[in-house]
């Protein structure tokens, strides 16, 4: 191998460990975020707040996107979420787009890399879309798409067993039979009815038709020994964790079935990205752009950015400081201002984002989900395009500072880092195990 070559895969390695060092914590972070409240939030509060598609509604999720997120994985997760506690559609995808651009940590790079008339440019644009995503869904996604995408949802819930007053799982109970589903032939005669008359059980209730008044409190076995009777219809789990830890535990379980779920485009979109970053000088991108010498009319021209901008992000995008310095290379690029916020607003659109989609939602709802996004970021690039430019806001010779992506380092970054990971595989252990014991493992 030649020096070049090796020189060439040193860097594409570099920027990868880098690119994957930036973006660990707040993936990690948002998707632990995601698992808890998963479990813990009430569908009844989803439903009171989100339930509806109204301006407060947006508003809410509008905040609650701000406070919840900085990468797009972990914001994906958060709204299924929403979708899996019965939020509307056109909620979910707003909550989507806030939590992805409309972060502190965006807002400090965008100042530090591009300067403050991006800064609101992104602010405005955010507000645009998240207006326009509520509308567009509420009103153009079909109900028996929206249908089918809440089935699948609904498909990929772990099951909930229903478990009777005898502490036993019934859901495989046989209805034709009077024993709870048990083989009761090896019982004795005199103890194999708790010592009632078993002729008269109703096969419709749920305690095996007998009389539980007299039952002891203590007990969970409807007063029978337990001890002698076939294991062949049911399960005994062991004595669950109770109060705090059990939480913990049955919200790690949704943490590891989300990343079982979209690991692997996770790391096909960080891959990706580290590659384009590391091999296309900024000439490369410049040739993607047209020329302002052409001629065009300045709609069509802005409309053609907006495009080529959003197409950019979806072969390119992993995470927000990624993002944002290609945004950069494409603003020195030529592309108009419009095309730089199209783009950085569709981080929401990367190929592997759209396989996460997939994942979680099927294959029509999805493309639906992408057409409409597509729609509605196009519609918010033009129109901050149209606004800035009519205002004289734009200044074509701003600088573009450099951004230290250094990887180790006494940063915020390091900090969060030497805390997230070894929590993360703490809490994923803990849901594969979990999960396992449910005979869920993925």
């Amino acid at each position: 191998m030649e020096s070049g070559d090796s020189n060439i895969i040193i860097h594409v390695i570099s920027v990868l460990f880098n690119m994957s060092w930036q973006i660990f914590w707040p993936l990690a972070f948002g998707l632990i975020l995601s698992s808890f409240i998963r479990h813990l939030l009430p569908v009844d509060t989803v439903v009171k707040h989100l339930g509806k598609t109204d301006a407060k509604s947006l508003t809410f999720t509008t905040i609650l996107g701000m406070v919840s997120s900085s990468c797009s994985y972990a914001a994906a997760s958060l709204s299924h979420t929403l979708l899996a506690k019965k939020a509307t559609l056109a909620n979910a995808m707003a909550f989507l787009v806030s939590s992805t651009n409309l972060i502190v940590e965006m807002f400090i790079v965008l100042v530090a890399l591009m300067g403050w008339t991006f800064l609101w440019g992104e602010v405005i644009g955010g507000l645009i879309l998240i207006a326009t995503v509520g509308f567009l869904f509420s009103r153009f996604y079909p109900k028996e798409v929206e249908q089918e995408l809440r089935q699948h949802i609904e498909s990929a819930e772990p099951t909930k067993h229903a478990h009777s007053d005898c502490g036993m799982d019934m859901s495989n109970m046989k209805h034709e039979t009077s024993d709870c589903g048990m083989d009761m032939s090896s019982m004795k005669h005199e103890t194999s009815d708790c010592g009632m008359d078993m002729s008269s059980m109703k096969h419709e209730t749920s305690d095996c038709g007998m009389d539980m008044s007299n039952m002891k409190s203590e007990t969970s076995d409807c007063g029978m020994d337990m001890s002698s009777m076939k294991h062949d219809h049911m399960d005994m789990p062991a004595q669950e964790e109770t109060g705090l830890m059990s939480k913990i535990t049955k919200s790690a379980g949704f943490f590891q079935m989300d990343l079982a779920m979209i690991g692997k485009e996770i790391l096909i979109g960080v891959v990706v990205s580290s590659i384009l970053i590391a091999l296309v000088p900024q000439e490369g991108w410049k040739a993607l752009f047209i020329s302002n010498d052409v001629g065009l009319p300045t709609w069509l021209h802005s409309l053609l950015d907006v495009i080529i901008g959003i197409f950019v992000a979806m072969i390119a995008y992993v995470c927000s400081v990624g993002n944002l310095i290609l945004a950069a290379a494409l603003w020195h690029g030529g592309i108009s201002f419009g095309g730089v916020i199209g783009f950085i607003l569709a981080d929401v659109l990367t190929i592997p984002m759209i396989g996460v989609y997939k994942k979680y939602y099927g294959k029509r709802p999805t493309k639906w989900m992408v057409g409409l996004l597509f729609l509605s970021i196009l519609f918010t690039g033009l129109c901050v395009d149209a606004i800035f430019n009519g205002f004289g806001w734009v200044s074509t010779d701003q600088t573009v500072r450099t951004l230290n992506q250094s990887g180790f380092g006494m940063n915020m970054t390091t900090v969060m880092n030497l805390i997230f990971i070894p929590l993360s595989i703490w809490y994923y252990r803990l849901g594969k195990k979990a999960n396992a014991g449910m005979g869920m493992s993925m």
